[in-house]
């Protein structure tokens, strides 16, 4: 529960930015929860080395969010309508809030930048999915027609 004697953590991204957070919300993260575990109430400052300020911004605005639901729960539909708009970023910034989640452990937010992705080359074909993320094809037309005879059974679905 959140109340006016909550504890602050400061996190500290790659380029130096510092966000004071409520250890409830800052516990979201497996990473987090864990140093904090292992250290003492007063060190309360923890590098996340692998974050930039943007990306923290966003990661900890989804556990702040998702933290207060404990004590504010809302329906399941307007949980999904937030997560949906929350994903709703460009491409850099939805494959660093995946390499966040995992490095964070935030297992939630993993799946839903995973999930988001996933809807994205839902249905396309390779050569669609190549072209959306700009992905070079450095397969020879032999190469390819063979791993298409090889995994023809996945068209027959």
């Amino acid at each position: 529960m959140v109340d006016g004697s909550e504890q602050f953590v400061a996190l500290v991204s790659s380029d130096n930015e510092t966000f004071n957070v409520e250890r409830g919300v800052a516990n979201v993260s497996g990473l987090v929860a864990n140093v904090l575990e292992d250290v003492s109430e007063e060190e309360t400052t923890i590098p996340i080395p692998n974050v930039e300020s943007a990306i923290l911004a966003k990661v900890i605005e989804y556990c702040r969010y998702h933290y207060h639901l404990q004590s504010n729960p809302q329906s399941d539909e307007d949980i999904d309508k937030w997560n949906k708009e929350f994903v709703r970023v460009d491409k850099p910034t939805l494959f660093h809030l995946i390499l966040a989640a995992n490095y964070m452990d935030i297992q939630s937010l993993l799946d839903l930048t995973c999930k988001s992705v996933a809807d994205m080359i839902k249905g396309k074909s390779a050569e669609q999915i190549r072209g959306e993320f700009g992905i070079v094809n450095d397969f020879t037309p032999e190469e390819e027609e063979e791993i298409r005879r090889e995994n023809a059974w996945v068209e027959d679905r």
